[in-house]
């Protein structure tokens, strides 16, 4: 991990407490925890090895169709059923995500301490009547759960704010580095469906707000503020890490090239200034914002603006990491046969 890497994570760590014992001006503290997540997310998904399985373009045309089903679903379940018995069952759910979301963002720093059979050697448990079934673990990935199950059941049971944002951030933190959008082109598609989706839910209907509102379940970042009638401003976890994955993969194309070119630096940018403009845009109207109306433009542009300035755009739109992963391969293997 380099300086500017363990320097944000740090940060990130502090602002996530400071309201604790300090007071922050709550818009300062959406745009930088939400700048610091994105940030560290897209360096811890700089790996070794690109990711195996990346989203196809078809999968990203579906997203905004199964996010509209299940926002729907949960806006039904709220309106039909108990709104505690609802959460309930989610807050059950959202236990065990939690602890494993914790403990994978955790491990890579506790890893560093701990004896290396620890993090290496596999323990793997069988389910007792159904054999097939088995969980591979390691003895670092139990200690790096004990943080994680202390939050999770601090959570369940306070419902504290700083419980469900250590939770929210882990999870914002894991989505960005393990999901991989793998070219540039479907993460065009994915942020221009979300795009549209996010304006339909909030503009035209209640749904997106009025689910917000009653799903007491760390989907959400909580902020305090000085206002007694609105204790918190909200920042859902969707606009962190959907932005967020394409952010990163301009990151992993900046690696790729093994030159800095910016392309990261220059959506990243975008993302601030998406962030900023519908904080302003929430202020001046006082009402809620599709934050993704603001942000999607800003972090396309950006990079796009870059991409036309620098001459590569072709070069940008060809960029593919499954195939990048493939041809890396087959160049080290006839490396291997040539020595």
């Amino acid at each position: 991990m380099k300086n500017h890497e363990r320097m944000a994570n740090f940060a990130l760590a502090g602002l996530a407490l400071a309201p604790l014992v300090v007071k922050i001006d709550p818009n300062l503290n959406v745009v930088l925890t939400a700048s610091l997540t994105v940030y560290v997310g897209c360096y811890r998904s700089v790996k070794a090895t690109p990711p195996s399985e990346t989203m196809s373009n078809e999968h990203a045309m579906r997203f905004p169709l199964v996010g509209s089903a299940m926002l729907l679903s949960l806006f039904l379940l709220f309106k039909f059923l108990s709104k505690d018995l609802v959460n309930a069952v989610l807050t059950s759910y959202f236990f065990v995500l939690g602890i494993a979301a914790l403990s994978a963002t955790l491990l890579p720093a506790i890893a560093r301490f701990l004896p290396k059979p620890w993090n290496d050697n596999l323990i793997i448990w069988r389910f007792p009547y159904i054999r097939s079934l088995e969980v591979e673990f390691t003895k670092s990935q139990i200690i790096a759960a004990i943080p994680g199950t202390f939050f999770c059941a601090w959570y369940a049971t306070k419902k504290h704010w700083l419980a469900n944002n250590i939770l929210g951030l882990a999870f914002c933190i894991q989505g960005i580095e393990m999901l991989s959008l793998g070219s540039f082109k479907t993460g065009a598609i994915l942020l221009s469906g979300l795009f549209v989706y996010d304006i339909f839910w909030v503009f035209f209907t209640p749904v997106m707000v009025s689910v917000a509102k009653s799903f007491d379940a760390p989907i959400k970042l909580l902020f305090p503020t000085l206002d007694s009638a609105r204790p918190f401003s909200m920042l859902g976890l969707g606009d962190i890490v959907i932005p967020g994955i394409f952010v990163a993969l301009a990151l992993r194309y900046d690696v790729s090239r093994g030159k800095e070119s910016g392309y990261f630096r220059s959506a990243f940018l975008g993302y601030i200034v998406g962030l900023v403009l519908t904080i302003f845009v929430m202020n001046w109207f006082q009402a809620a914002q599709p934050a993704l109306l603001y942000i999607v433009p800003a972090v396309t542009g950006f990079l796009a603006a870059h991409c036309l300035w620098n001459g590569e755009v072709k070069h940008l739109l060809e960029f593919d990491e499954s195939k990048t992963t493939s041809s890396e391969e087959t160049d080290a293997d006839s490396n291997k046969k040539e020595e």
